[in-house]
């Protein structure tokens, strides 16, 4: 009560912050009259000035006033348009490192030009992050106007673009990326083998638009980068048959948590058709020997009882194609991980693509914790603000709006069955349309937005229906759903990017109408006439009560229901919206099933009857709220893991650069080959035994297989007071005059980009042998809690005996590579990086994963790994054209299994 008076008296602590930045906008303003003052070219050399001031020590906070009103000025002269007081607000918020929560429509593209050119003063690089392609390319030439105006450079990253054209535009001033290009990119660069082949600069700043999307939604699943691995076409084929042949009674399904587990009956049945279709050895399915195949059958029924066609995937042109959740896009070559995708593909009898092996991944999280500035923009982040605070130490300030909103807000109607909630919408959509009112349905699924069609021709309301299948055309439709009885069914619009504008969108019809006209003055009146046409459109529609946003179902999170809510009542314009609810909505049916709530409805309200009651509404609230803090659980898990994996990589990723930048590294080499030495000789003569404890025939062997020496240890070891640190000198005296030996015959430059090309190799090698190990632990690490341990402690724990491990298996395979080298004269070449996968996979769960296939690389993991140097037999014409087994010979003749030949890291 007390806190509640407080906040009527003195306004909240949102309210008491914007009060303090609207003297910093009082500030921007009074520079506007000089500023509206100067020609265009004295206006451009602002950017000169400025940066001549940084030099002389001036800080970017005492140049924000005069940069901001620059900016309103250049915004004015290229656009047309001004910056309101209140986007003043949110830039200064952008400046700071906040996220600005703007609300739909007012005008966040340009908000974010003032906060993009004052940190892109410096000239380290600012980058804008959408959430798509067409955004990052719209923005890019939308807004790049301002920037170019005033002297600075705009680049874009989207796929397909080459190496030098992506280093461009990372060189720039400002680039606009999406999530995914700007993740990918520097996981690429991490594989890289020299800094000039490298794309990304440092980071500074990073402003990202529609930052709930991306650093909330999609931060539940890691970036990873994989090749390709042995194909399991048949098998896939041969376990989905069996699986189709299980019954209902044969598997128990948990729709909350997305997980299916065979019965005692169905493991029964499915041991029997297994072993008649000889597929496992024995007659026990959970025998050691048949791990891979219970995988296989595992993926095989998830995929066909809780994966849905044209809910979470649609089949086009030969191919499973997902859908994503959030947006109703097609994610076209994204992929589910862990052998799932395959599993559907055999479901719907497509090709089967391989699986995939990780070479590289990362997390959202802690990709965007590397800026030194992170700051964001969405019209939707409060409900998740303790988690923007608790991840990324991003604060969220509320924007006002420029002008109030006088959209009505109507409490949610609740029905039966879905049956009657169609109806009811179809009956409602027939009625606006008739009055002329424009109207969005916003529906979660393909099923439902074809299902509610059908509803809406029986009762001939004419409407478009934006969803996975037609988005080619999403930006026209949604542009002109804001005309006189337009009725729009739209999958979800989160991060459509188009504003609906009552009326129509006047550059949409110019495009859609005038795209064949010549510029002139026939077009210039036809243009004239469209805009006279939109104006008085526009009117007529705010007479009959502005654009009515209809949602069938509430979204398991609030933030999408009020993105939806947010496209109506734009600056000011009247507006409606309203939920139409039932119980067989997957919300209440799988998550509020049980309460008392929805068995008094069940047993209470007749068929086609409505009930309307801030109650339900509480209700279905209350439901959001598990799942939200559900999916911040699981995000804030995959945070943890990966923070374990973050600090080795971050350990890694320095070594490989300072290998990179190094002139030669030498030192490093011989570093290696001493500890090398040393671990070799405590392992057959530990240290504290007495000589004739020690295994000699044992330190032959490994001295011979790991340095390609066999010293007289015999005689060593019969000398008095022979010890451990004795034979490690010896040893490594021996060892290095092999090595001046073998190199005084070879150039020492040549030398050193040898052994600098080795060492990369070899600690990439390992590096994606570790990735698949640690893969591997973090899945059945939870099983410790069973043990009362807790999981991510046993992780760690694991994880850093794990890396000890690789350190050491690095140094051993330097040495080896290096000691047992056969001198080629010909000049190394420098290794091309593999094609390979990239993907965006949960590696929890496996069921909200999604990969991007680089559209720049499609081919098989080319062979590479330590020793490519060292010349081997050349491969038969013809021998890489069909996938060879990494078991199999390698058929260059080696008689090496190809996996140690020219598959090393196939």
């Amino acid at each position: 009560m007390l806190q509640s008076f407080a906040k009527s008296l003195f306004g909240s602590s949102n309210d008491r912050y914007v009060a303090k930045l609207k003297k910093v906008v009082d500030a921007i303003n009074a520079h506007e009259p000089s500023i509206s003052a100067l020609t265009d070219e004295e206006l451009a050399n602002q950017t000169v000035i400025f940066r001549q001031r940084l030099e002389n020590g001036t800080k970017l906070d005492d140049l924000l006033p005069e940069a901001f009103a620059t900016v309103r000025e250049a915004a004015k002269r290229t656009l047309g348009q001004r910056h309101y007081d209140v986007q003043m607000i949110g830039g200064i918020a952008l400046h700071r490192g906040e996220i600005a929560e703007m609300r739909t429509g007012e005008g966040k593209t340009l908000v974010a030009t003032l906060a993009t050119y004052l940190n892109a003063l410096p000239g380290k690089g600012v980058h804008v992050v959408t959430v798509n392609d067409y955004l990052a390319r719209r923005d890019a030439e939308w807004m790049g106007q301002v920037h170019n105006f005033l002297g600075l450079t705009v680049g874009v990253i989207v796929p397909n673009l080459g190496e030098e054209e992506r280093r461009a535009a990372y060189n720039a001033d400002i680039t606009y990326a999406t999530n995914n290009e700007l993740g990918f990119d520097y996981l690429r660069d991490n594989m890289k083998y020299s800094r000039d082949q490298m794309v990304q600069r440092p980071f500074n700043h990073a402003i990202v638009d529609e930052v709930d999307s991306i650093l909330i939604d999609e931060a539940r699943t890691p970036l990873i980068i994989s090749g390709p691995t042995d194909d399991k076409s048949e098998l896939y084929i041969s376990v989905d048959a069996l699986v189709k042949q299980l019954g209902e009674g044969d598997y128990e399904k948990d729709e909350k948590q997305r997980s299916v587990v065979l019965t005692e009956e169905g493991t029964e049945k499915a041991e029997r058709l297994l072993e008649e279709a000889g597929l496992i050895e024995g007659q026990n399915l959970y025998d050691i020997a048949n791990t891979q195949v219970v995988h296989h059958l595992n993926q095989a029924l998830k995929a066909n009882t809780m994966f849905r066609r044209d809910i979470d995937y649609i089949v086009k042109d030969g191919k499973v194609i997902i859908i994503d959740e959030f947006t109703g896009r097609m994610m076209d070559g994204r992929r589910w991980s862990d052998g799932l995708h395959q599993a559907v593909e055999a479901k719907e009898g497509v090709q089967i693509e391989p699986e995939n092996q990780t070479l590289a991944s990362i997390t959202f999280q802690n990709y965007f914790r590397m800026y030194p500035k992170l700051s964001g923009m969405t019209g939707t982040a409060l409900t998740e603000a303790p988690e923007f605070y608790d991840i990324y130490r991003m604060n969220v300030v509320t924007i006002p709006t420029h002008k109030a909103v006088s959209r009505v807000d109507e409490e949610d109607e609740f029905y039966k069955n879905i049956n009657d909630k169609f109806a009811a919408i179809a009956k409602s959509l027939k009625e606006k349309q008739e009055l002329g009112q424009p109207v969005l349905v916003g529906t979660v699924s393909i099923e439902k937005s074809e299902l509610l069609s059908e509803y809406l021709h029986k009762e001939g309301v004419e409407h478009a229906v934006l969803n996975a299948r037609f988005h080619e055309s999403e930006a026209h439709i949604v542009a002109q759903a804001g005309r006189l009885g337009k009725v729009t069914i739209a999958t979800n619009m989160a991060g459509r990017g188009t504003d609906i504008q009552l009326g129509g969108n006047v550059e949409f019809r110019f495009e859609d109408e005038l795209k064949d006209m010549p510029a002139g003055p026939e077009r210039d009146a036809a243009e004239a006439k469209i805009r006279e046409e939109v104006q008085a459109e526009r009117e007529k529609v705010r007479e009959v009560g502005g654009l009515f946003v209809l949602g069938t179902e509430r979204h398991e999170s609030r933030r999408i229901d009020n993105q939806l809510r947010g496209r109506s009542g734009r600056q000011g314009d009247p507006g409606l919206s309203r939920f139409y609810l039932s119980l067989d909505d997957d919300l209440l049916r799988i998550f509020g099933q049980q309460t008392t709530f929805a068995r008094l409805m069940e047993k209470n309200l007749e068929d086609g009857e409505a009930i309307v009651s801030p109650w339900i509404s509480k209700a279905i609230e209350t439901a959001q709220k598990k799942v939200e803090a559900r999916n911040y659980d699981i995000r804030k898990q995959v945070v943890e893991f990966d923070d374990v994996m973050n600090d080795q990589r971050k350990v890694i990723y320095e070594q490989r650069a300072e290998i990179m930048d190094a002139a030669h590294v030498s030192d490093v080499v011989t570093d290696m080959r001493a500890d090398t030495i040393g671990a070799l000789v405590n392992a057959h003569c530990p240290p504290g035994t007495y000589p004739e404890q020690w295994d000699l025939d044992g330190l032959k062997e490994s001295l011979d297989a790991v340095l390609g020496l066999q010293p007289p240890t015999e005689e060593w070891f019969k000398e008095d007071g022979v010890d451990q640190e004795l034979m490690i000198e010896r040893v490594s005296a021996l060892a290095d005059e092999a090595m001046i030996a073998k190199t005084s015959e070879v150039e020492p430059e040549r030398w050193q980009e040898v052994e600098k090309t080795v060492l990369i190799q070899t600690l990439d090698h390992h590096w994606k042998e570790h990735l698949s190990t640690l893969d591997a632990l973090r899945q059945v690490i939870h099983l410790r809690s069973y043990a009362q341990k807790k999981p991510i402690d046993e992780y760690k724990q694991e994880a850093f005996l794990l890396f000890e491990r690789l350190l050491v298996a690095i140094r051993e395979d330097v040495t080896k590579t290096l000691m047992r080298a056969q001198i080629a004269m010909e000049p190394p070449a420098l290794p091309e990086l593999p094609a390979f996968l990239t993907q965006h996979l949960d590696p929890l769960s496996g069921l909200d994963d999604t990969a991007d296939l680089d559209a720049a690389a499609r081919g098989l993991v080319g062979g590479y790994g330590p020793g490519t140097n060292i010349p081997q037999p050349d491969l038969p014409e013809g021998a890489m054209a069909e996938p060879i087994s990494r078991n199999a010979p390698c058929p260059c003749g080696s008689g090496k299994k190809f996996k140690h030949c020219h598959g090393q890291l196939a």
